[in-house]
């Protein structure tokens, strides 16, 4: 155990100190915030006319903050807005931030719960109320919080308040709490009536094969059915055993979706053994499970992942055991994220999930710009996520980059990788003095360097989860390395996809359209 520095005896002591370091926290995300808006100050500028660009200022600005904090774009754009509604509109609770009175989470739901505030008179005689009245809350839970700051809203701009509420209560439907149980993820949301309609009647189409025996519940019957509908797929098989079950003999029908498990050669083989000791025990039902592909490297290095994207694949191949080290257990990972446990993963099988192995990358370039689908899979599969610092958008959802530019830079697996749309645009767009560079290794590591000269290297997300299989492919040849960061052209700006107003603009007509409906309601 490690020395905590306190005195166990001394109860008092031990909590005094929490609550002394919960304020010296609070304070040190107003620090954070500060610095934040200070260089928000610094890029995010209306004048310049980089602000009408789709990658426009405040992206740049927020692909900064997220490499510095080491999080996605998404976030640090979401810590600007905070920090811009503090030192613009809440001035006097930011001041509470600083002297630690309030902590972090009661500073954001105060921006967030305010936002629709327009006017500069009722956002100053609120901000005043909020500051005042914070200073006597104490212990607060997060409904007592809304309740407590809605009442302020309601005193000074109660249109802002309705506003805010008729936004909240909009259709969504969200995937996914930080709780779920491994394998697993939990969905909720708000549909139209004629929707969820038609999603019942779909369920109902989808189970009328299924007979009593089949061991699922309700509940498990209509978690399926969703894989079903999102797969395309036809009625789901009955898993009952009987032989003589028409639905049983159900086959569903298999779509050109995919979604892509990577595994190493034990998980794979541990997971068919299973499944034949199962079988031979009780007989059960093969059905198909449309869209998933299940990932396994050929011999060689265990860990490393491989990509079918055919509509209808082979049956499973045989794949050979690869050396792995004995003291890690088996892993397969859902790309994007998520570790994919050994009964889930038995269970893809069962269901007709195809086995590919993947090839290692050629060593020579491919020619043309376009990588072929096996290089494509190559780099998605060693990726896993977006490459630049702190982003986690998943690598099916990304443009595969050449990082020294084509056709100086080849079409080779050293000089590709995954990068999002805003972040390719960045690193496209946003170059020479004032940009953003970087550097790629053969194992596929990536050196950035930010406009202000600092540094941050991201590696493969393969790494994390298969760090026994060697991603390092073949150097690239001295020709094509560049000796200094490219300037930008003079005309480069002009292939950027434009926005038609600035993203502050767009911002106010969204909030004033928002309490414009509720007026008219």
């Amino acid at each position: 155990m490690c020395d905590s520095g306190f005195d166990p005896d001394d109860d008092v002591a031990v909590v005094s100190a929490i609550s002394g370091f919960a304020r010296a926290e609070a304070a040190a995300a107003a620090g954070r915030l500060a610095a934040i808006h200070a260089l928000m100050e610094l890029r995010v500028v209306d004048e310049d006319e980089r602000a009408l660009w789709a990658c426009d200022t405040w992206d740049a600005c927020a692909a900064e903050i997220g490499a510095a904090l080491n999080i996605s774009g998404r976030k640090a754009s979401g810590q600007m807005h905070m920090a811009q509604a503090l030192h613009t509109r809440l001035p006097r609770v930011f001041t509470l931030l600083q002297a630690g009175t309030i902590t972090a989470r009661t500073a954001s739901t105060i921006c967030w719960r305010t936002r629709m505030v327009i006017d500069d008179e009722p956002m100053a005689a609120i901000d005043g109320e909020l500051a005042l009245a914070a200073r006597r809350w104490g212990v607060m839970s997060d409904a007592q919080l809304d309740q407590a700051i809605d009442k302020v809203l309601a005193e000074y701009d109660p249109d802002a308040l309705d506003a805010f509420e008729a936004a909240a209560r909009g259709r969504d439907v969200q995937f996914g709490k930080p709780e779920d149980e491994t394998g697993t993820c939990s969905m909720w949301g708000r549909l139209l009536k004629t929707d969820a309609a038609l999603i019942k009647k779909r369920f109902a189409e989808l189970t009328r094969h299924l007979c009593a025996d089949d061991p699922r519940n309700a509940g498990e019957r209509r978690s399926d059915a969703i894989g079903a509908i999102a797969a395309e797929s036809g009625p789901l098989t009955c898993r009952c055993g009987n032989p003589e079950c028409v639905g049983a003999k159900v086959t569903p029908s298999r779509s050109a979706a995919v979604i892509y498990v990577l595994a190493d050669e034990r998980a794979i083989t541990a997971a068919r053994n299973n499944i034949a000791a199962a079988k031979t025990a009780t007989k059960t039902p093969t059905g198909s499970n449309a869209g998933t592909e299940v990932e396994s490297p050929a011999g060689g290095q265990a860990g490393s992942p491989a990509a079918d994207t055919s509509a209808t694949p082979p049956a499973p191949p045989e794949i050979p055991i690869a050396p792995s080290a004995p003291s890690r257990r088996p892993a397969a990972v859902l790309q994007g994220g998520g570790i994919v446990p050994q009964p889930l993963l038995e269970e893809l099988l069962i269901n007709g999930a195809p086995v590919k192995p993947m090839r290692p990358p050629p060593t020579d370039p491919e020619p043309g710009y376009r990588p072929s689908a096996a290089l494509a899979a190559f780099v998605r599969n060693r990726d896993m996520f977006c490459r630049f610092p702190g982003c986690t958008t998943p690598a099916q959802f990304c443009d595969i980059d050449h990082a020294i530019a084509y056709p100086t830079g080849p079409t080779h697996p050293s000089n590709l990788r995954c990068l999002c749309r805003k972040n390719h645009l960045l690193k496209t767009f946003w170059t020479g003095e004032q940009g953003w560079s970087d550097v790629q290794h053969p194992d596929g590591t990536i050196v950035w360097t930010a406009p202000t000269g600092h540094t941050y290297t991201t590696h493969p997300g393969s790494r994390i989860v298969f760090p026994h299989w060697d991603t390092t492919t073949a150097p690239l040849s001295e020709a094509t390395q560049p000796t200094q960061t490219p300037a930008p052209t003079s005309n480069r700006g002009l292939q950027m996809p434009r926005r038609r107003r600035p993203r502050a603009v767009e911002e106010a007509q969204r909030i004033k359209s928002q309490r414009a409906r509720r007026d008219t309601s």
